[in-house]
């Protein structure tokens, strides 16, 4: 991560003083030794592999102390990273072995050729470094001259450059010798961290804060750190002092960088990137990414950000379903980021995806040809295999599996098999790829799927026509239960209490709810048309709509009724101006004379006013109901057979009765008697 020389100024201590790093150039690591001493870095990193503490044969050096120091290693002027250079220092640990007294003087011949062999004293010394993700161990070979052996003194240090590390991470440095003589030395040492800088969320956003003090002035960028070709800026300021920076959270990717830098001449710049395992970071990622044809056979995998996926070719059939994989028989390619690939087609079709997968996950799937070629097809994907001697077989690629053509199975493909067999060898199928054993092929299905859907087509229409009669036989059944049925209250206008009883039982049976017609709510209509007129109107449209006429009767309508029975027409002189019951006669008496009134009419009258007696014969060959009494079996007649459950037609009943009874009981407690009950008549004032 590169780091510039007053950033860690300002991490290690805010100090009007400037921290000056020294920079190393070149990415090679270096070993060096204090004077008197050799030293030799081994190549490449070996394995940390300490082993037991082994007995020292005689004087041998070993690790006393490690000491840090951070640098920067440059590989450019102004392309830094940090890097812990590592100091250790070397003493020497046991002793000359003396030897016996009668071995001294015939050892004391040998001295001489012994003496080149023991100029030097030599050690290996490995050197451990672990910084999270990071993990190294180096070999560094020393000698020294046995001039300057004594043992349990230092004799002198060895000093490695270096070992790359992040600001604020946690360093830990083993050393020890091979073969290993004592206890490994360690050392742990944490890092300046940057304090001014943090990253913080807060809900859908993510804060870049930056706590520096008012007279620094720098400069900031983000950008996306891509692998291929040139950092790419998003966003660049100069800015001075504390700032907090929001950043919403559709923004990130993994690649997202943070640049910071002095505004000075020829300064170092850092860039730290903390979204690289950030969740949010990957999703958008994959939102963002995009596959864009190039060719007929060329794509590309277009990304802000490096991705490991890989790509499969696979064939959708029209009406959704899944992509049926095409590996095998095509492999798996590893996809680079915006490098162009070519597919071993050797002709398109609509139906060919990509599909891209991470991790065996699916994340993205596009038809690149259904732009250029137009939408899916209906057609078969056949799999030809090759073997010895020009022997082949054929498959087709379902859902299922791959079919066998001319098989018993249950599959359209089994179904139609001597047929595509018979468009592959007149050439009618599309070769979309080949190699030396096995070959695919695209079978046009239109032909097969039109024939079948003129037969679909054939039974809809029948179908549709015989709902279609149905309905026209059913419409005026339904439009009645839909709207209520039409009832026709006819009565005689005796008195105004008995007007505001009908008018009771017309708003009551409103509610049922049924379309209730009654000449107290049109008088307009029957002083502008007249009674007879406006009768035969209301009567005709109530048949014909499956409606009732019901016929309320009284002792003035009973009267009424006697006079035309017995004087014929004599009786059609009108009663009054809104009469309509002694007009309703001439229209009324005809149907019940032919018998055509049963199913047409309902009779009903009001216990306390008339009798059931008192209604002439001829009207008793509809139902005639006395009201309330008998109100569910009046209510289930005028709204017909199976309408309602008997709770519910018992609920309607009282609800009915409830709004009838304060009317019936003030007509009845009126100034008068009730007249005779063989006469049927009241006595009016």
């Amino acid at each position: 991560m590169p780091v510039p020389w007053f950033l860690l100024s300002l991490a290690l201590g805010r100090s009007p003083m400037v921290l000056s790093l020294e920079k190393l150039m070149g990415p090679q690591d270096t070993a060096r030794c204090s004077p008197g001493l050799s030293c030799h870095l081994w190549d490449g990193d070996v394995l940390c592999l300490p082993g037991s503490i082994v007995s020292a044969p005689g004087p041998v050096l070993v690790p006393t102390r490690l000491q840090t120091e951070l640098v920067l290693r440059c590989h450019q002027e102004t392309d830094c990273d940090l890097c812990v250079r590592v100091s250790i220092h070397l003493a020497v640990h046991g002793h000359w072995e003396e030897p016996k007294d009668e071995d001294r003087s015939g050892r004391a011949a040998d001295l001489e050729l012994e003496e080149p062999r023991n100029a030097f004293l030599q050690a290996q010394v490995v050197l451990s470094f672990q910084a999270y993700p990071t993990a190294r161990c180096v070999l560094l070979e020393v000698q020294v001259p046995a001039a300057l052996v004594q043992p349990g003194q230092s004799v002198g240090s060895v000093v490695f450059d270096c070992f790359e590390a992040a600001l604020g991470a946690e360093v830990r440095l083993w050393s020890y010798t091979q073969p290993r003589y004592q206890k490994e030395l360690n050392l742990t040492q944490q890092l300046p961290a940057l304090p001014w800088l943090s990253v913080s969320a807060d809900g859908d956003d993510v804060h870049l804060v930056l706590d520096v003090s008012e007279e620094q002035h720098f400069g900031l960028s983000l950008y996306w750190n891509q692998v291929q070709g040139p950092t790419k800026p998003w966003w660049h300021s100069n800015l001075t002092g504390p700032r907090n920076i929001t950043l919403n959270h559709t923004d990130l990717f993994p690649c997202l960088c943070i640049q910071v830098w002095p505004l000075e001449p020829d300064s170092v710049r850092t860039s730290l990137c903390p979204f690289k395992e950030d969740p949010r970071a990957h999703r958008n990622l994959w939102r963002a990414a995009r596959l864009r044809l190039l060719s007929p056979q060329g794509w590309q995998l277009n990304a802000p950000c490096l991705l490991l996926a890989e790509a499969t070719l696979c064939w959708q059939a029209p009406g959704g379903g899944p992509c049926l994989s095409l590996v095998p028989p095509l492999s798996r390619e590893n996809v680079t980021v915006n490098k162009t690939l070519e597919l071993p087609l050797l002709n398109v079709h609509p139906n060919l995806c990509v599909q891209v997968s991470s991790w065996e996950k699916l994340q993205l799937q596009e038809c690149l040809w259904a732009d250029s070629l137009g939408a899916l097809k209906d057609d078969m994907l056949l799999l030809e295999t090759r073997g010895p001697q020009n022997n082949r077989s054929l498959c087709a690629l379902e859902p299922s599996g791959c079919t066998p053509l001319l098989s018993q199975a249950s599959t359209r493909a089994a179904r139609l098999g001597e047929q595509l067999l018979q468009d592959l060898q007149s050439g009618q199928c599309l070769q979309l790829w080949e190699d030396d054993l096995r070959a695919l092929w695209a079978c046009p299905m239109d032909k097969y799927v039109h024939q079948r859907w003129a037969l679909v087509w054939l039974a809809c229409l029948l179908l549709a026509s015989a709902l279609f009669l149905l309905f026209l036989v059913k419409r005026n059944q339904v439009k009645a239960v839909a709207r209520g049925r039409a009832t026709l209250l006819v009565y005689s206008a005796e008195d105004s209490g008995f007007e505001r009883l009908v008018g009771a039982l017309a708003s009551a049976l409103c509610q049922l709810p049924l379309r209730v017609a009654v000449d107290l709510w049109s008088r307009r209509e029957l002083s502008a048309q007249g009674p007879l007129a406006w009768f035969h109107a209301q009567r005709r449209q109530t048949l014909q709509e499956g409606g009732v006429v019901v016929l309320l009767f009284s002792p003035g309508a009973v009267a009424l009724c006697h006079e035309w029975l017995q004087d014929g027409a004599s009786a059609s002189a009108p009663h009054g101006p809104h009469d309509a019951f002694a007009a309703s006669l001439s229209c009324v008496l005809p149907d019940f004379l032919q018998g055509r009134a049963p199913g047409r009419y309902v009779g009903a009258y009001f216990e306390g006013l008339l009798h059931s007696e008192a209604v002439p014969a001829l009207f008793r060959s509809v139902p005639v109901f006395s009201l309330p009494s008998q109100l569910p079996d009046f209510l289930r007649t005028l709204q017909g057979p199976g309408t309602l459950r008997p709770g519910r037609l018992g609920e309607r009943a009282k609800r009915v009765s409830r709004a009838l009874q304060p009317a019936l009981d003030q007509l009845l407690q009126s100034p008068g008697d009730p007249g005779d009950p063989e006469d049927g008549t009241r006595v009016g004032t």
